[in-house]
């Protein structure tokens, strides 16, 4: 399982984000919203809890970038226990094992009743709401409500990977932050120094990563680099061994599954889509294929399809790519 923005110490998203945000903290000129913004996996919500950390009065330990804290300090463990009283997130409620595909009305309206106490422990209240891509349109309206009337000592950090979905009223009472992509060095290093990969490993895992330090770090994972060498086996083999598909299909039971599940579609569509414009001019079948297979997951989840039959027919529909392409 991936680690959690809140448990993460030594990942500095952008040092020139960070800079901003605590010049404007130091002045006094903090804004009472951010709109943190970039690709997924971008360091986005590490950012915001690291500066939730800062603004619920967590000491600063400059050996961790400009915003950094130590994991010890006993406002970070609150934080990382989920339990410190001037903190909410909204994010994508689990119910029965499976993620909501969107942040309930329900939810949002905890942030006005939230931010109407005054803070307990800080000088400040604050929310994360990761992401609000996932906000329905009431919950969006409901948090518009609470950006009309910014709180007293309230700051709120909107996660957005597309910002341009937001209602314009959203974005235009927010400042706007920027995550780039990070460079291809950039991220081989932090593969190296996180995971202990070797180098030929990291630079593979980086040129994946699409520039996302987040999606990184979760491919530098045993089981997702195990999961992204078996799709790259299943679509570069002439045929695909069933008794191998069997066994990996058996371990898809229960939420662990699920994960393992969604790991492997993610890879072997991620194959396929290289597959593509590997073909160039000659690579339609594979560019539909991916266009099928990208789609398959949301459509299997939406009507609860078994998860072996769902992998047993993208990996047929794979197979008939390949006699045609």
């Amino acid at each position: 399982m991936s680690e959690h923005a809140r448990d993460r110490f030594d990942l500095i998203p952008d040092a020139a984000a960070e800079a901003a945000f605590l010049d404007a903290f130091d002045k006094g000129r903090l804004h009472h919203a951010w709109l943190l913004c970039g690709v997924e996996g971008s360091g986005k919500a590490t950012f915001a809890h690291r500066a939730a950390r800062r603004l619920l009065g967590a000491a600063p330990d400059p050996s961790r970038g400009p915003l950094g804290t130590r994991p010890d300090d006993p406002v970070a463990r609150l934080v990382s226990a989920q339990s410190h009283p001037d903190l909410l997130i909204l994010e994508r409620a689990v119910e029965g094992g499976k993620t909501k595909k969107s942040i309930s009305v329900d939810q949002a309206r905890d942030l006005p009743e939230f931010f109407s106490k005054s803070p307990s422990q800080a000088r400040y209240r604050v929310a994360i709401i990761d992401a609000a891509d996932d906000l329905n349109l009431n919950a969006a309206n409901a948090l518009l409500k609470v950006l009309e009337e910014p709180p007293e000592r309230g700051v709120l950090f909107l996660v957005t990977h597309a910002p341009g979905r937001l209602l314009p009223t959203i974005r235009s009472r927010c400042r706007r932050l920027a995550f780039p992509v990070w460079p291809q060095h950039a991220l081989e290093e932090l593969v190296r120094n996180r995971t202990g990969v070797t180098s030929a490993e990291a630079a593979r895992i980086a040129g994946m990563a699409a520039g996302s330090p987040g999606q990184a770090l979760a491919l530098a994972s045993g089981a997702t680099l195990e999961a992204d060498q078996l799709a790259q086996a299943w679509v570069a083999a002439p045929e695909v061994d069933r008794a191998e598909v069997m066994a990996v299909a058996d371990k898809f039971r229960g939420a662990e599954g699920q994960e393992r599940f969604e790991t492997l579609m993610d890879r072997l569509i991620a194959a396929v889509k290289v597959r593509a414009l590997e073909e160039g001019h000659s690579g339609a079948r594979w560019a539909e294929l991916w266009e099928r297979l990208s789609e398959l997951p949301d459509r299997a989840a939406a009507i609860n399809l078994d998860r072996a039959d769902v992998l047993a027919g993208a990996l047929a529909d794979l197979q008939r790519t390949k006699a045609r392409a």
